[in-house]
Order: C-alpha cells, then structure tokens, then sequence
C-alpha cells in the first residue's frame, strides 16, 4: 500500500484550469461546472463571480509548514475571507480565476492536496482536536486517523463513490468529530482497540451509524475502510444523487442488523482477498517541554505534557480574519513543536506552547475571537455564498452576537448553537442542543426568510439524539427570541445547561410567540 504523492495531482490541474477558464468566460453552466471541480476541492460561489478553494488538512491539523504557505497565500493573493470548516479544512473565498489555480498547485508543493475536497469523493478526515495532548482521552488517535487519510487519497478516482464520504475518528466519548455518525467512524476504545460506526450522516434522512464492529486493532483501520467502498458499490444508489450517500443503505439492507450484515460480508471479503492493507506506525512523541512559564484563563488549555499549554481561537461563524492568521503564523512558525488544530465547531487550537508562548498568542487573537460560549456557535459559510444555500447563516450569527452583546448576557446564559443554511446540515443544526435551520416562515399569506428552530439535539457516544424540529421563526425575529431567552435564563442565575436540564419546555414557552 504505496504513498500517493501530492506532486502527482499537478497532471490533473490542467483541466482544472481549461474548465474554469471555460466557466469564467461564459462557455459551461454552472451545474456543469460545479460536477467537474468538485473533484478539485473547488467550487463557484453564488452569482458565478469568485471561486472558493478547500484546503484539506488530515485531521484537522495544521503542521508550521502547511501553516506558513496558507499564510503566505494570504497576503500574496490578497484573500480576503478564510473560514475554518465543519470538515476541519481552511477555505478560501472570494478567489479570482488566475487565484484559485495558482493556490492550488502551489499548496501540493508543502503536500496541501485539495483534490477529494468536493464532489463524489473521500472528503477530509476528521479527528478529535486535541488528540494526543489532553487528559481523558481513551488513546492518541490522530496517528491513525493521519493514516486513513492517506489510504482514503487510493480512492479519489474509484468508481461508484457515494456523493460524500466522510470518516471520523474520536479519541473519548466526547465525539467531538461525529465519528458516531459519519459514513464511517472510528471510536477509541480504553483497551487501545477502535469501535467502528457505518452509514450514519446528517441531512435528509439523518441516520446515526451503526455499531458494526467492536474492539478492532488500529492496524487493521484501513481493511474496514475498503469495505465501506465495496459495501456502497454492492448496495448504495450512486445513480439518484439523492440517495447516493451510505446512510440510505440501512434502509435498502433491511435495517440496522441487514446493514452490519451486509457490510461484514464484505469485510471478509478484504480479509480473505490477502491484500496486505495492515498499518505499521511509529508514533514520534512529541519532544518539547515547557519552560517553567505559565498561563492562564478562559481559552488556555493544559495539555498533558508537563508545562505546555494550548490556546483556543475561535473567530466568529469561523471567519478568520486574514490579518490576524497571518500575525499568527508568524508567531507559531518562531515556536518550536508548535501547531495548529483545526476544530469540526470551527475553533482553532494553537498547541504544544510554554506559558509565555501561550499569553504571546492570546494577545494576537485577542480583537478576533469569540468571547462567551454562545459566541462559539457553529455556522456554515451561508447562502450569501454558497450555491445551495437558502439562507445567510453567517450574517444571521452576526445579528444575533451583535443583538446580545448589546443585552449585555453574560456568557453562559445561551449556548453554543449550530446554524445550517439550508437542509445540508453543514452547521450541523440536527445534533446540537439548539439549532437553526435556513428556510422560510409564511407571514400573513407571505413567506419571509426565516429559521426553522431545532432542540434537544445531542452527540456524545451513546447519548446522541436528533433535535425535535419546533417551527419557523421569521429572520428578523431571531435574535430578539434568543435576547429573551437569554435573560431568562439569566433572571435564574443559573447558566443554559442547568436551566435547560431541568426543564426543556422552558424554550418552547419561551419560542411559542415567535414560531
């Protein structure tokens, strides 16, 4: 099981850069378009003008190499909009034609590979954040899940790939990756084994995965990840894009217990094909120790590693402002063993720091990050931009920080909420404790924009739950229905977790006059 290397996706690019040519000057709709550079790990924002470009980072992380080119990207492009996704990936927008190709090829020269990034592919791996670093982990698994992305690059080109596939590996029962529901998930074990999950996924027909195998010995991930492809090939519909996606197969197998069946079967089938597919990973430890400095408030982490510390950065919606990522490269290239964690709730972590590295970083992040927990809140890139989505979920956030800064609510009073443009779930609205969904509220025989109300979602191992879809709320009344509930909760002095855990029919009251 050879290395692909990235030098080899630069044969691919020049059709890249003859069909965006193409679609700049008119001659391919943007359906067409969008089916040939999704494969890319691009595509044309809304109204056809600019391109976006996903960076893929295995696992969500950011070595000071690959950090220093998407830094120096920045300024010598100008980007004006970098956003950290759900899939732990960096985008860019706003990106011109000469841009979006030159960004491209030069990213595979420090092994930015953005090929899988869309489309009918093997999308980013994803991974607990702080995997390796903090107490309570189960194991390190962000070596394995570096491994799978890279097995998973074998299968850009296969046939039959569902519309997406995602895999996930978590390191606790904190589920921080989703791993529990992804097309393919892998949760640590306290014996050093992995449980493994299959065909869940988020959307339309959201499903949670299903438990299909337990205790497997990390070296053998990359059997289970074949399967997955030869179980989709065998019973996925990968000719209505509709169902194309792996979540759709427990219903074709009969249920939870046909689709463990079916995918077993071909599980076997890898196992007695003799194709050697075992890892053999040697885990470099990390070397650094702290210096006797330290640091401290709300967004310091203490890793386990005697002395060193982690800060958390978490820009608005994700929306990173490029000066600050710049400011920030600069300092975590200068500090040794230092990197950056890319976050599915869109924060970034700056790692492996002594204490005065620490404070260094959270002064320069200090005028771009969130500052309360509601503050934190997940959002897609939003309809503004995107082509699929209905509504503005970026400027909806907005709103609703500026709306309760002004109220003066003090952080604890709302929580974290996940905000989705449309029905895609890319803010992952179905699964956090609140959640708002793009869409439209009929006003007086009229629709309006608005946000359909989701709660009670939730996603820890074996506690996750689907949130109870409520009703539409009209845009412009969002925020005004999160102030009010905000003080409510506030008026308790309890923080949201403890009011909300003792009676979730508060909300409802509470969002009954806005619904």
């Amino acid at each position: 099981m050879g290395r692909i290397d990235p030098q080899s996706w630069k044969e691919d690019l020049p059709a890249f850069a003859e069909k965006t040519a193409q679609f700049y000057a008119g001659e391919l709709d943007k359906n067409a378009y969008k089916g040939f550079s999704g494969l890319y790990g691009s595509y044309a924002q809304k109204g056809g003008q600019a391109s976006m470009l996903r960076l893929r980072m295995t696992a969500g992380r950011v070595t000071q190499e690959k950090l220093a080119f998407v830094a120096r990207a920045i300024r010598e492009y100008a980007v004006p909009r970098v956003h950290f996704t759900t899939g732990q990936t960096i985008q860019f927008h706003d990106l011109d034609q000469e841009t979006v190709c030159a960004v491209m090829e030069q990213a595979l020269d420090v092994g930015i590979v953005t090929m899988g990034g869309g489309g009918d592919f093997p999308r980013n791996v994803t991974c607990s954040p702080l995997a390796g670093l903090v107490p309570g982990e189960r194991f390190d698994v962000l070596p394995w899940a570096e491994a799978a992305g890279e097995y998973l690059m074998h299968f850009v080109k296969a046939e039959k790939m569902p519309r997406k596939l995602k895999v996930a590996f978590a390191g606790s029962g904190e589920n921080e990756s989703h791993a529990t529901y992804k097309d393919l998930g892998f949760v640590a074990r306290k014996d050093g084994a992995f449980d493994v999950y299959s065909a869940g996924g988020l959307g339309n027909n959201p499903r949670f995965g299903v438990l299909v195998a337990e205790g497997v010995a990390p070296e053998k991930i990359c059997y289970y990840i074949k399967a997955m492809w030869l179980t989709f090939r065998a019973y996925g519909n990968y000719e209505n894009r509709g169902k194309a996606r792996t979540r759709y197969m427990q219903e074709v197998c009969g249920g939870p217990e046909g689709y463990k069946k079916a995918y077993l079967e071909k599980l076997q089938e890898v196992l007695d094909s003799g194709e050697d597919l075992d890892l053999k990973l040697q885990p470099v430890p990390l070397g650094k120790k702290g210096n006797g400095t330290k640091a401290s408030g709300p967004r310091v982490i203490r890793q386990k590693q005697e002395g060193l510390y982690a800060v958390a950065w978490h820009p608005i919606g994700g929306q990173a402002d490029p000066e600050t990522f710049c400011r920030v490269s600069d300092l975590l290239c200068a500090m040794e063993g230092a990197e950056m964690r890319l976050s599915p709730d869109e924060t970034a972590y700056l790692v492996n720091l002594t204490g005065d590295q620490a404070e260094a970083l959270l002064a320069a992040t200090e005028a771009d990050t969130a500052h309360s927990r509601f503050e934190t809140t997940v959002s897609c890139i939003g309809g503004a931009t995107c082509q699929v989505g209905m509504r503005d979920s970026q400027a909806l956030l907005r709103e609703c920080v500026q709306a309760v800064r002004a109220a003066g609510l003090p952080d604890g009073a709302l929580p974290q909420m996940h905000i989705s443009g449309c029905n895609s779930s890319c803010g992952t609205h179905q699964t956090g404790v609140m959640g708002l969904r793009g869409g439209a509220k009929v006003v007086d025989g009229k629709a309006k924009p608005g946000f359909t109300l989701f709660l009670g979602g939730a996603s820890r191992q074996g506690e996750e739950a689907m949130g109870r879809e409520l009703g539409a709320i009209a845009q412009e009344d969002v925020p005004r229905f999160l102030v009010e509930l905000g003080r409510a909760v506030a008026e308790s002095g309890q923080d949201f977790a403890a009011w909300y855990g003792e009676d979730p029919r508060r909300v409802e009251e509470i969002a009954k006059a806005y619904l």
